[in-house]
C-alpha cells in the first residue's frame, strides 16, 4: 500500500494521512536498510489505515457525509459507465441548441444486455469542471437526456440514470431557455416511459438537478450521498443568512441515505468500501453492479403498463399530510 501523492483528504481523514506519512517514511528507511524489521511496522501501519478509514465511516454525521458525497476524488459517473458496463457509446446534442457536456449518455451493455446510460458528469481538474460546467446541466442536457430516454423507449432498452450534481444550472441564459420547463418535461416523460427505469444517486442530489433524471421504478442511493431539494450552505443561507448553520442544516435537512431510506423516499442503499467510493474505484463499481442486476431482472418480469402505474403511484404516495 502506497499512498497516492495527489490524493486529497478531507478534514476528518488527517488521521488516515497522517498514516500514510508513517508507512512512506518506514519504507524509505526499509530501502537503505536491509532490517526485516520494517516489513511488519508497515504491515501494521496498512492494517491500521484500513481500521482507521473504518472507525471514521461508521461515525459519519450528515456534513461529513455531504462532504464525501463531494470528494474530489471519488469516482464520477464517467468511471462507473467504463466499469460496470461496456461497448459504451456515446451520443451528443438535443437537436435543438447544442451538446451539454455536463450531461452524458449513451448505449451500453451491462453483461450483453443492451441499455441507456445517462448521468451528470463532474469534471477532475479545473479546465473539465469548466468544460462540464461542474455538473450542473443546462435545459439542452435536460433536452438531451429526455431525447435519449425517448430513443431508449423506441427501442424497447432499459434505462439507467446516474445523478450527481449540485443542481442545474442556475444562470439567466439557462432560465431564457427554460430550465424549469425541462425539468418538468422530464418528470412528466419519466413517469410515463414504457422502459423499466433505475436512477442512482452516486453523490450529490440536488434539487431539480437531480429530479430532471430521478423519476423511476427504483431509485437507489450510494452510502454516502446525499438528496434533499437545497444544499446545506443555501439552506443556511436562506434560514440564517451566512454559510455558518451549514452543519445544523445537512442535520436538519435529513438528506443522507439512510434518512431517505427511512422516509420511503429511496428504494435501496448500494454499500461502499471501507471509508468511501474513492478508496476503491472497483469494488465501488462492483458494488453497484450487483445490486442493479437483479432489480433490473426483476422489473423486466412486470408489464409494462402495470410498471407505469407502479411508478405512477410511488410518487404521489411520497410527502406527508393531513386531509380535513
Amino acid at each position: 500500500m502506497s499512498v497516492n501523492l495527489t490524493r486529497q483528504f478531507l478534514n476528518f481523514e488527517q488521521p488516515i494521512k497522517e498514516l500514510y506519512e508513517h508507512i512512506e517514511e518506514n519504507k524509505k528507511l526499509a530501502s537503505k536498510n536491509s532490517s526485516s524489521e520494517y516489513d511488519s511496522i508497515i504491515a501494521k501501519l496498512e492494517e491500521s489505515v484500513l481500521q482507521k478509514r473504518k472507525e471514521i465511516t461508521q461515525h459519519l454525521t450528515p456534513w461529513q457525509k455531504v462532504q464525501l458525497s463531494r470528494h474530489p476524488d471519488r469516482p464520477y459517473t464517467l468511471e462507473y459507465i467504463l466499469k460496470v458496463f461496456t461497448n459504451f457509446i456515446e451520443l451528443h446534442g438535443d437537436r435543438n441548441v447544442k451538446d451539454d457536456k455536463a450531461m452524458i449518455g449513451g448505449f451500453a451493455q451491462l453483461d450483453g444486455e443492451t441499455i441507456m446510460v445517462i448521468g451528470q458528469q463532474k469534471g477532475t481538474n479545473t479546465k473539465m469542471r469548466q468544460m462540464r460546467n461542474f455538473g450542473m446541466a443546462n435545459p439542452e442536457g435536460y433536452r438531451k437526456a429526455l431525447r435519449l430516454m425517448k430513443l431508449a423507449e423506441k427501442f424497447n432498452k432499459p434505462v439507467i440514470t446516474l445523478i450527481d450534481t449540485p443542481g442545474a444550472y442556475p444562470g439567466l441564459e439557462a432560465e431564457e431557455r427554460g430550465q424549469g420547463e425541462a425539468i418538468a418535461r422530464n418528470i412528466y416523460e419519466m413517469l410515463r416511459l414504457s422502459v423499466p427505469v433505475i436512477c442512482v444517486i452516486i453523490g450529490e442530489g440536488a434539487s431539480g438537478g437531480a429530479l430532471g433524471i430521478g423519476v423511476g421504478d427504483k431509485v437507489l442511493m450510494m452510502e454516502n450521498t446525499w438528496y434533499s431539494v437545497i444544499s446545506p450552505e443555501s439552506c443556511s443561507s436562506i434560514l440564517w443568512h451566512n454559510w455558518d448553520k451549514k452543519e445544523v442544516a445537512a442535520e436538519q435537512l435529513k438528506l443522507t441515505s439512510d434518512d431517505m431510506l427511512k422516509f420511503g423516499l429511496v428504494d435501496g442503499i448500494i454499500s461502499e468500501p471501507v471509508g468511501g467510493a474513492h478508496w476503491n474505484y472497483d469494488e465501488a463499481a462492483a458494488n453497484l453492479k450487483s445490486f442493479i442486476k437483479p432489480v433490473l431482472e426483476d422489473l423486466k418480469k412486470i408489464e409494462a403498463g402495470e410498471r407505469i402505474k407502479q411508478r405512477i403511484e410511488k410518487f404521489r404516495k411520497m410527502g406527508f399530510w393531513d386531509e380535513e
